[in-house]
C-alpha cells in the first residue's frame, strides 16, 4: 500500500524502510529507550509497518500488530522533530486506519504518553473497563542488567 500527498510517501513496502532511522529514533525514544537495533529489526518483520517517506527519506514511522481479524495494537508512532506540526502524524493515521486489512476489528489498543489528542481524533479513548485489563510490563528489559 501507498499514499501519495506532495512530496510525502507512506508505504508499507519493507524495502522503504529505513530501519537504521527507526532503530536509531527508537532507542531515543521514552517508551524504547535503549532497544538493540536488531531487536527493532525483529519487531519489523512480524507487523504491518508504515513508513513515511519525504522524497526517499524516512521520517516518520508506525507499526500495528494484529491478527487482521480481531484486534491491533498501534506501536513505535513517531515523526522526526524537524518535521513535526506539518499534519504529518495525522495523515500517516488516516492512512494507517484506512488500511484494508485493519477494517472491522473489534478493538484497536496503543499506549501513549503524550499524544491522547491526536489518537481522539481517530477514535481512541482511555480503557472503558481498566479493571479487566493487564499487563506485564519490564520498562528496563534493554538497559544493563535486564
Amino acid at each position: 500500500m501507498n499514499w501519495v500527498s506532495d512530496t510525502f510517501t507512506v508505504t508499507c513496502d519493507p524495502a522503504r524502510q529505513d530501519t537504521s532511522v527507526i532503530a536509531g529514533f527508537l532507542a531515543t525514544s521514552y517508551w524504547a529507550k535503549g532497544i538493540p537495533k536488531a531487536t527493532v529489526e525483529e519487531s519489523l518483520k512480524h507487523s504491518l509497518c508504515f513508513a513515511l517517506l519525504d522524497g526517499d527519506r524516512q521520517v516518520g514511522f508506525a507499526r500495528v500488530r494484529s491478527d487482521y481479524a480481531t484486534v491491533a495494537f498501534l506501536n513505535d508512532v513517531f515523526i522526526l522533530p524537524e518535521y513535526r506540526g506539518k499534519g504529518l502524524s495525522k495523515w500517516l493515521m488516516e492512512c494507517i486506519v484506512s488500511h484494508p486489512q485493519l477494517q472491522g476489528l473489534r478493538r484497536w489498543m496503543l499506549a501513549t504518553r503524550d499524544a491522547h489528542g491526536l489518537y481522539e481524533k481517530f477514535g481512541f479513548t482511555p480503557l472503558k473497563r481498566p479493571e479487566v485489563f493487564m499487563e506485564r510490563h519490564n520498562p528496563n528489559v534493554y538497559g544493563t542488567g535486564a
